[in-house]
């Protein structure tokens, strides 16, 4: 009975460690934020960086409220949020389907590594204006723009993490006359699910990537297409409101697969 609350009394403790190490984190966090955003404001006040180029974070504050208000941020997010989910979807179950693919069939492997590893030196938005002739100027090719950015890597990395599984679970399931389709949902996927998951948070900023690039050549709505807007009318200010923009969303973006991850890994 002693032994049983000593042990409580343990592990009380170290949830009490826990929630201190993350109120600190958060503090941190928090504190870092606003120094940041503080020294940016008094660096432009006082003409230490130049406020035409570098703005301020009360100008970016006001664009914000103001585009708020007119309906002109929802509108341009909208688009590129909706790009960029497609694009990391296909670009994410793509690559794992052609993982399984190269998993399922050592020959197949075999044949495609060398020009796998090719694709995946060769700088991706190079291939924008070729992607963008071949499928038209719209929704389709930022898209794709979107997901070729992410396709290979996940591929590489999910099919490395596939053939990493140790190969006495297989083994043991083949002894028991499992099909090669049984071996990879009872053993392969269940064990790989945590590289799986890891691509997710890569691939949310590759899509983002791909998707502004594809903005950059192309687009006429959008936060890509504002960001070149702003710089062409040398408005920096609705350049860096962009880009805030963008990573706070990309932030909750990767927030949100993480907690996908935790759930997940608590599933398995």
């Amino acid at each position: 009975m002693n032994q049983h609350l000593s042990d409580k009394a343990l592990f009380d403790q170290h949830k009490k460690r826990l929630k201190a190490e993350h109120r600190s984190t958060r503090y941190w966090q928090l504190l870092i934020f606003i120094l940041f955003f503080t020294l940016w404001e008094i660096a432009s006040r006082l003409h230490w960086i130049d406020p035409l180029i570098f703005s301020s974070p009360t100008k970016v504050g006001q664009s914000l409220i103001k585009n708020i208000s007119s309906g002109d941020l929802w509108f341009h997010l909208r688009v590129t949020v909706l790009e960029t989910f497609a694009g990391f979807l296909l670009g994410t179950f793509g690559g794992i389907l052609i993982a399984f693919m190269l998993w399922n069939s050592r020959k197949l492997y075999h044949v495609l590594d060398p020009y796998l590893v090719v694709l995946n030196a060769l700088p991706k938005v190079a291939l924008g204006p070729i992607i963008i002739v071949a499928l038209g100027p719209g929704y389709g090719s930022i898209i794709t723009m979107g997901a070729i950015i992410s396709i290979i890597v996940t591929c590489l990395v999910v099919y490395s993490a596939f053939r990493e599984v140790d190969a006495n679970y297989l083994k043991v399931l083949q002894s028991f006359g499992a099909t090669k389709w049984q071996l990879f949902k009872e053993a392969v996927f269940p064990a790989s699910l945590p590289a799986i998951i890891s691509t997710f948070k890569v691939n949310v900023g590759l899509s983002w990537v791909g998707v502004i690039v594809g903005e950059f050549l192309v687009a006429s709505k959008g936060l890509g297409y504002l960001i070149v807007y702003g710089f062409q009318v040398f408005n920096f200010t609705l350049v860096l409101y962009s880009l805030i923009v963008i990573a706070f969303i990309a932030a909750l973006m990767y927030q949100a697969v993480d907690k996908l991850e935790k759930w997940l890994l608590k599933k398995i």
